[in-house]
């Protein structure tokens, strides 16, 4: 599976984006997917996760949604309510097996397919 991440940009707090990871692979339909962020010197952050179920960040939840179109082997992340804090570069993954906890969901280790990020930009 090869992943590409886009639709990254600069917003206004309050404001919202679209991102999208187009995906390469006859099995994406059965993969697990999920969106990680990173800034400059932190570890990489568990945004979103879709697997046996839909998983949310804390940070995130009421405010992002992930979706997948199997049909168009494209995963999605609606983020609305963008806050300052949520600027990082926002990374696409994948891998074919199934996750069986929650925690396993949150794992950037667990994922072998990386997209290469895309950049959001909040403006307070």
């Amino acid at each position: 599976v090869q992943l590409q991440a886009f639709g990254g940009g600069l917003v206004q707090t309050g404001g919202s984006l679209r991102l999208s990871c187009a995906a390469s692979g006859s099995s994406f339909s059965r993969s697990t997917v999920a969106w990680f962020r990173q800034v400059p010197g932190k570890e990489r952050e568990f945004v979103a996760a879709d697997g046996r179920g839909t998983y949310y960040a804390d940070s995130v939840k009421g405010r992002f949604t992930i979706s997948r179109d199997n049909a168009k082997n494209t995963l999605y992340l609606q983020a609305n309510s963008l806050r300052p804090e949520d600027t990082a570069v926002y990374y696409c993954a994948a891998d074919d097996r199934s996750f069986n906890t929650r925690t396993s969901f949150s794992q950037a280790n667990r994922y072998y397919f990386w997209g290469q990020g895309t950049q959001v930009t909040v403006s307070s």
